[in-house]
Parts: structure tokens; sequence; C-alpha cells
């Protein structure tokens, strides 16, 4: 157990007195802010500072969760759809006016720089606004069978208790994205945010009480030892869905877990991005675009452009473009104006970035720009562009990080047949002038989101999900609220 003390929380933000004081930094069940069993601090990754100590559960507190959200499940599912899409609404309204302080927490705990972290904020709230609109708009069907015999009515049921995992990366978004389909569909929950960055998820919790949410429908738990505490969740009768925003790894083990019991999976795993460049792009147009799906969150996301193939004939004016623009960012705490390039959320997901790098050098790897860790405080790490070939070992994970290898490819079928050499499948990005060229090549690219002369395609009125290991399920757009749902078909004897 860590133990440190630290100072009241205090975010400077300029309106801020609409900020919490004190932020909340205990656990959420039942309505009521309650302390747990220990604290575990939580840390500025720019500096290593604590900025807050959270409370952590034990089983006492996960056993009060899993009653409170069992207890409000049957009430809660009955509710009106309208009811449900209010609260929704209120919740977009209130993070929207409270943006600023959202992205500042972010910021403070992620280490993101603040414009990607008020980019976040705007993304997260319009989860809460698109799943406002789909409560009410969830279709059934009715219609005569083809014997005549009957009448076929199809409805769709909350589908009960669900737990709900979200990762470090963008602790705002990966909770709305999940909080709105399930309260727009009618299930309680359980939300087990990351260790490394609970205050965003508290905020949001808070948020939904303010917004109306009743209680027990939402708790927050910061369990102790993860791995036991959602292994006993899953095993409990009156869980029946899991949705998981995490590594590939983590969902392995998740999938398994929730077999002994048949419970229904979302999953939303690791990435491996592969980016086609044909040799007919527009660099003006690939150039800041391929930097946003690059860079966004420093790299750290699962859409990040990880992979990226471009075609000899436009290699080396592209290579020099992107170098230029790669070593425009400028690295700095997160709230600072002139940060582009913001902090790791810790010093070891920075290292695993930095050895990432040292063993594609050691591989053979071109660096073009960046590519050394920085000393002193701090889990920072540069943007870099490396130039690489078709088997150099980076090419085999996802780097979560501001790095991006470069391979030349000849042929429009060499570069496909590259970019689709992995057992990950989250998104592709297809560069092209050629309409007809980019679609053929979007479509033949094993992923189950493809831009097109666009660096962020993300949108809660998307269906955002993966193929092959990069997970189960869709969430946002249509799809996103049918992961909390249940079809029921009632055969009608007319």
């Amino acid at each position: 157990m860590h133990h440190s003390t630290s100072g009241p929380v205090n975010f400077t933000v300029s309106w801020a007195q609409r900020m919490l004081e004190p932020m909340r930094t205990q656990l959420y069940i039942n309505g009521q802010w309650i302390d747990g069993i220990g604290k575990l601090p939580v840390y500025d990754p720019s500096d290593g500072s604590v900025i807050a100590e959270v409370s952590i559960a034990g089983d006492k507190q996960c056993d009060a969760a899993l009653d409170a959200a069992d207890a409000a499940a049957k009430e809660w599912a009955k509710s009106a759809p309208r009811f449900r899409s209010e609260i929704l609404r209120k919740a977009f309204e209130l993070m929207t006016a409270e943006n600023e302080a959202i992205a500042t927490i972010i910021s403070r705990e992620n280490g993101k720089a603040l414009p990607d972290a008020r980019g976040e904020a705007t993304y997260a709230a319009e989860f809460f606004r698109w799943f406002a609109e789909e409560a009410v708009r969830t279709p059934g069907d009715f219609r005569k069978s083809p014997s005549g015999d009957k009448r076929i009515l199809v409805t769709h049921e909350p589908i009960g208790l669900s737990i709900l995992i979200t990762p470090w990366n963008f602790p705002a978004a990966m909770a709305t994205r999940k909080i709105g389909p399930a309260v727009a569909a009618g299930c309680t929950m359980i939300l087990k945010p990351a260790g490394e960055t609970p205050l965003t998820a508290m905020y949001i919790v808070d948020l939904m009480e303010r917004a109306g949410l009743p209680k027990g429908v939402l708790n927050l738990i910061l369990p102790e030892k993860s791995g036991p505490a959602i292994s006993k969740m899953l095993h409990d009768p009156r869980v029946k869905n899991l949705s998981f925003t995490g590594s590939t790894e983590v969902g392995r083990v998740l999938i398994k877990e929730a077999a002994d019991r048949v419970i229904r999976c979302s999953m939303e795993l690791g990435g491996n991005a592969q980016v086609v460049i044909h040799d007919d792009a527009d660099l003006a147009v690939t150039i800041p675009q391929l930097s946003l799906a690059k860079m966004r969150n420093g790299g750290a996301a699962c859409t990040s452009a990880n992979r990226i193939f471009v075609q000899r004939g436009i290699a080396k004016e592209f290579i020099a473009q992107m170098s230029k623009t790669m070593s425009s960012f400028v690295m700095g705490r997160g709230t600072d104006a002139a940060t582009t390039l913001g902090a790791y959320v810790s010093i070891k997901e920075r290292n695993k970035i930095a050895d990432l790098v040292d063993q594609a050098i050691a591989a053979g790897a071109k660096v073009e720009v960046g590519g050394v860790k920085p000393e002193g405080v701090g889990a920072f790490y540069p943007a870099t562009v490396l130039v690489v070939e078709k088997d150099n070992p980076i090419l085999l994970h996802e780097i979560f990080g501001p790095v991006a290898p470069i391979v030349i490819f000849d042929t429009d079928e060499e570069g496909i047949k590259l970019a689709n050499d992995t057992e990950f499948g989250l998104i592709s990005y297809v560069f092209s002038s050629d309409l007809t060229r980019a679609l053929r090549t979007a479509e033949a690219m094993e992923s189950g989101m493809v831009a097109i002369n666009k660096g962020i395609i993300s949108d809660p009125a998307a269906p955002f999900g993966g193929v092959k290991q990069s997970g189960l399920g869709r969430e946002g757009g249509f799809d996103g609220i049918h992961e909390f749902l249940q079809t029921k078909y009632i055969g009608v004897e007319i």
C-alpha cells in the first residue's frame, strides 16, 4: 500500500470556483461518497509530485457496490426512456460548462497537453449528448410471420448490471463512452477507472449525481487488487455484462474469466494502426492529418498511427516533411500554455517507449528526429521519426508514444500486405488523391475502421471498434446502446 501526505488538492483554473472543493477522492457507492480501506496517491507525471490521494476499495466496498447496483436494477430498467435521456442531456450541459475544469484534471493526472485535454473533455461530453438522443430512439420490430400463423414482435431490454473498466489514456472519454449507453439502455453500473487517472472518473461520477442520476445506478470502485476483485465480480450471478477498454493482453484474461458464467463482453483492445500512403498522396493534406493521427494524446491512443508505410515515389519528400513537423512539438508540463507534447502517465510507461526505440535502433532503424530519452525529472519522451526495414521489431508493438516508424514499399499490393501483417485490426489510415484507389485500399484493410485522407475519425455517432485481436463489439453510433441491451422475441397468436 502506498501512503504519502499532500496538501489540499487545488487545480488552478481562472474561473475555477465552479470546481468542486474539495476534489472528489472517495469511492462512490449507492449514492454516497465513502472512504475505503486505504489511500492511493495520484501523481503528476510531469514532475512526480502527488496531486491527490484517493480511496481504495476492499472486499466490503466491492460487495457493497454490487449490492447497490443490483438493488437499483429493476426500478432503473423500468424507468422511462425520456427520464434517462434528460439526465444524460443535463450531464452533457454540465460537462460542456465545466470543460476547462475537467481538462485541467485530465492534464494534471494524465500528463497530456491542455489543448489535447480540452479536446478530450469536449469529445467525452458528446457521448452524453448522443446517447441522450439514442435513449428514446431504440427501434423494435413488428411484422407478420412468413407462414402467416403469428406476429413477430421484437423488443429490447436492458441487459442488466454491467462492469465498466476504463484505461488511463482517455480517462474522461472512455468513461462517458460506457456510462452514456448504459444509462440510456437502463442498466446499472460499477465503474473501475485506471489507478493512474481516477480523479477524472470521480469528477464525472459526481457530475452524473448532479445531473440527477438515482442512487445505486452508477457506482465507482478502485479495488486494492484489481485482478482478484474483478474476477470475483465476474463470477457473481448478478453481473450480466462487461465493457472493457484496455490492452489485448488483459482483455484475453477477462474473456476467460467471463466465460465461466457466459458474461457478455464488449472489448475495445489494443491497436497497431497501419498507414498506407500512396505515391499520389497530397502531402499538404497528408502531413498535418497524419500528425493528428500520430500525436493525439502524445501517441498514447489505440487509434494512434503506429506503422507508416509510404510508397517509394514520395518517400524522400514525405520523410523530410514529417521529420520537420515532428520536430516542432514542444515538450513540457501539460498545463503550460506553450506545451504541445506533455508527459506520459508514468515513468514506467515512458520507459516502455524508450526501450522500443532503443531496440529498433539496435536492429538498424535510422533516426531522423528524436530517439533519445531526456534526462531529468518527468515522464517525457520526444517526438521521434524512424526509418525502418519491414522486419524491424518495433512494428510488432503498439508503441503508445510519439514515435513514427516509416517503412518504404513499392507496389500497392506490397503496401496492403505489409499493412495487414498484424494480429490487430482496429483502425487503418489511407492517403491518396485518387478516391477509387483509396477505397480499394480501404476495403482491403483488415480493420474495423478506416480513415481516408483524415487523421481523426472517432465520433460518438459512428461505431468504434476493431476486428481480429483488437476487440469485440462496437461503442458509439447506433451499435453502442445495443452493447447494453438484449433482444427479446415475442410470438403473438393473431
